[in-house]
């Protein structure tokens, strides 16, 4: 007869529950803190059953914190958010031994302190971050660390992990404390549950921090409680109540109060020790029961933390000194070339698929040509990859023991693989560019949405999303199109009612009329800006001269070096992107015929700034009416400035002109000028 049966009251029912629940916590804590249990799984199983059996008949005696409710809370339709009380930040990381020697010159600089900083050393927990708050001992509620100042509200699920106790151990606890530690998964555990859920029909997880990560965030805390979910506490939130002086005496604390912290915490003095702990760490990695990626020093000090603080995202006293990155081997099936929006070729090897870092990698980039060279990567070739920062997949070597007779340098391609333009590479850059900006369709989008802003063509009303939309419904192809749209091309397309349409065909059709050094700067030639384009304009003066220009003839202009013509002459040169340019012009483009040489326009060498609103004519008008007579117009004002015009609303500049005595123009004074001036050359001519 066990002992259950033989209690028929309810005195005797609570106090054989109280011993129960006691006994359970103590060998929880053997099992999770001491890792040292002393009854086999299925002797604690009977105790559970037993509690649980008392429980059900004296429901009056239940509490929250009985082992029995950690699976209590109901299906949740979404998380709620959580402010964290202080924040949690992330961890800045070390990749060499000369990082932790700057990181600790750092901190001894701040503290100014020559002796040697005494740290803290733990292993970097590759898991899942959670914000544990306490109240009197109670778990009151459970988070994630979200973007570090506001998280998720998972306390229904954090209350199911057996490795955190729903009462703190001990006596004189805080008010209320943040206790910061990592929920994650044992390897050999991560293992069964994978073996469980493929034989249940289900798909497995990647890794054991995904399966920790998706079992945490499950809506129904009855499914994150069948997960082997384990807890260590590393780190302190917000607390009300007296606390250790150090890091380490934290960490014993937290076992103390029956928290799990991880075994190989160590108190180092000095950084040498630190680098030594790394070392140890390293040789151990494969006989940890759980994924570590690096380790953790922190300055075991925590007024010397205080002091030191925190930049906007991570601690001053602390470093991550991470692992180097998994590395596999597999062989490069096929290299090709990408191309960017903005024409930019890259490599990137086709390899035959393999596990690494905790994921499947089938490609990597190659980054440029220089790079593949200098690596000597070939189809065929067997390679060592590396998940660089556990991010990026990388080549980092070749074996070439194993390299197949007939691998091939691999050549620089001559024409994009995209559109068949000429590519070119000039020498110094490390960038290889197609030359079809118009016309390439890696490049189209990017190019249209050049082509029509404010400071090129300035459509209203073709933003990225409806340009999209018109690339994706083959409405359009290249820029040239755009103005050969009707409405009933558009009217339909999501978005385009008819008013809608007939907006954006009357905002391309007002565009035609521009000005020379705009169109230029529309066209998008590589490396040419908005300056580049006022000189180019400035001194060819009609596009066909500037279209038969040579290299040479190019870098005779102001602020065109050899690397700019040759763009600029190559841009021109391509076949595509001239058939669109006359497209472009038989549907309309135009701009005024150019005025005088440069040097005999009326206002050639004087400077000009806009501030304020104007009432007879844009920004955009009023600049360009300056430049046609050879002005310049420039944002700021200056003693070299030599007219402020002002509009209404005019702000600083107007003051910063009185202070500077500079002469300034009202709206109607302006006019008068250009119209007298105008008048003037007509009278000439």
């Amino acid at each position: 007869m066990n002992q259950e049966s033989s209690i028929i009251d309810p005195t005797g029912a609570a106090q054989r529950i109280s011993a129960l629940r006691q006994e359970i916590s103590r060998h929880d804590r053997l099992y999770y803190v001491e890792s040292n249990p002393e009854i086999t799984d299925e002797e604690y199983d009977r105790l559970f059953a037993e509690l649980r059996s008392l429980e059900q008949r004296f429901a009056h005696l239940v509490t929250a914190d009985s082992p029995t409710q950690r699976v209590a809370g109901a299906v949740q339709a979404s998380f709620a958010t959580v402010q964290h009380r202080i924040p949690m930040l992330s961890l800045d990381n070390a990749f060499t031994d000369q990082d932790v020697l700057a990181f600790d010159q750092r901190v001894r600089s701040r503290l100014g302190q020559q002796a040697a900083i005494v740290y803290c050393a733990e292993p970097k927990l590759d898991g899942v971050a959670v914000n544990l708050l306490y109240e009197s001992g109670n778990l009151i509620q459970g988070s994630t660390r979200g973007d570090g100042f506001h998280g998720e509200d998972i306390t229904a699920n954090v209350r199911t992990i057996a490795a955190i106790p729903l009462r703190l151990s001990g006596e004189d606890l805080p008010a209320a404390i943040e206790i910061r530690g990592e929920v994650l998964i044992f390897e050999r555990d991560f293992e069964r549950l994978n073996a469980q859920l493929e034989k249940a029909g289900q798909r497995g997880f990647v890794n054991p921090r995904n399966a920790a990560s998706g079992s945490l965030r499950q809506l129904n805390p009855a499914i994150t409680a069948q997960r082997p979910l384990r807890f260590f506490a590393y780190a302190i939130g917000a607390c009300q109540g007296t606390l250790p002086e150090t890091q380490f005496e934290l960490l014993q604390l937290y076992r103390r109060w029956g928290l799990p912290t991880a075994p190989q915490v160590e108190r180092l003095h000095g950084i040498e020790a630190c680098l030594a702990y790394y070392r140890r760490m390293i040789a151990l990695r494969d006989t940890m029961p759980f994924a570590m990626d690096g380790v953790v020093y922190k300055v075991d000090s925590l007024d010397s933390q205080r002091i030191l603080g925190a930049i906007s995202r991570a601690p001053r006293w602390a470093i991550a000194h991470k692992f180097a990155a998994e590395e596999a081997q597999t062989v490069v099936r096929n290299i090709w070339f990408s191309v960017g929006r903005s024409g930019t070729l890259t490599p990137v090897a086709q390899l035959e698929p393999v596990f690494v870092g905790g994921v499947t990698v089938s490609s990597a980039t190659l980054h440029n040509m220089d790079e593949l060279h200098r690596k000597d990567v070939r189809i065929g070739d067997r390679v060592v990859l590396r998940r660089a920062g556990d991010v990026i997949p990388e080549i980092v070597a070749v074996r070439l023991n194993t390299r197949p007779p007939q691998a091939e340098p691999i050549q620089e391609p001559k024409v994009c693989p995209v559109c068949g333009s000429a590519v070119i590479r000039l020498e110094g850059e490390v960038a290889m560019r197609c030359e079809g900006a118009l016309s390439c369709p890696a490049q189209r989008q990017r190019a249209i949405a050049h082509f029509a802003s404010r400071e090129a063509m300035h459509i209203d009303g073709l933003g990225e999303k409806r340009i999209q939309l018109l690339l994706e419904k083959k409405v359009i192809e290249d820029v040239s199109d755009l103005y050969y749209l009707r409405c009933e091309d558009l009217v339909g397309l999501p978005g385009f009612a008819r008013p809608a349409a007939r907006r954006l065909v009357e905002s391309i059709a007002s565009s035609k009329a521009t000005t020379l050094p705009r169109f230029l700067y529309a066209l998008g030639i590589p490396m040419v800006g908005k300056a580049t384009a006022e000189s180019l304009a400035e001194h060819f003066r009609e596009l066909p001269a500037l279209m038969s220009a040579t290299p040479t003839q190019l870098e005779h202009i102001r602020d065109i070096g050899p690397a700019v013509a040759r763009h600029i002459g190559a841009f021109f040169q391509e076949s595509h992107n001239r058939q669109i340019i006359q497209r472009l012009l038989d549907a309309g483009i135009h701009w005024p015929p150019p005025a005088l040489p440069i040097g005999t326009l009326p206002l050639h060498g004087k400077r000009f700034v806009l501030t304020g609103s104007l009432d007879s004519m844009t920004r955009r008008q009023a600049t360009d009416a300056i430049r046609r007579l050879g002005g310049d117009v420039g944002d700021s004002i200056s003693p070299k400035t030599d007219f402020v015009v002002v509009g209404s609303d005019p702000g600083s500049k107007l003051e910063r002109a009185k202070a500077l005595g500079v002469a300034t123009l009202d709206e109607h004074g302006f006019l008068d000028m250009v119209q007298h001036i105008h008048g003037h050359n007509m009278a000439e001519g």
